[in-house]
């Protein structure tokens, strides 16, 4: 799932719908997208709240560093890991057979 943000360098300015369309016309994204929201800061979104309070990750803060910044949820519903941007979800995938057993 996605959640545009446009906390990072002003990257996604537009609506959800042209942001939608732009990743996918550009990254043959396949998996919803849903509303613009904040992810940091005093207006972040519940989800992420939550996200970052059962992850904190590994940095000073558990604030998301940038854009594509991922989180893996279980079955569940369990927190069980969290990407840096760079991460493709191919590699996040090789874990996803673990899950499922």
């Amino acid at each position: 799932m996605g959640f545009p943000c446009n906390q990072f360098a002003g990257q996604e300015p537009g609506s959800a719908e042209e942001i939608r369309a732009f990743v996918v016309d550009n990254y043959d994204v396949n998996f919803p997208m849903f509303a613009k929201i904040d992810v940091n800061g005093d207006d972040a979104a519940d989800l992420y709240r939550w996200l970052k309070s059962e992850h904190p990750g590994n940095g000073d803060s558990p604030d998301i560093v940038w854009n594509f910044e991922k989180f893996l949820v279980d079955s569940a519903g369990e927190v069980v890991a969290r990407f840096s941007p760079k991460v493709t979800p191919e590699e996040i995938a090789e874990q996803l057979p673990a899950l499922l057993n």
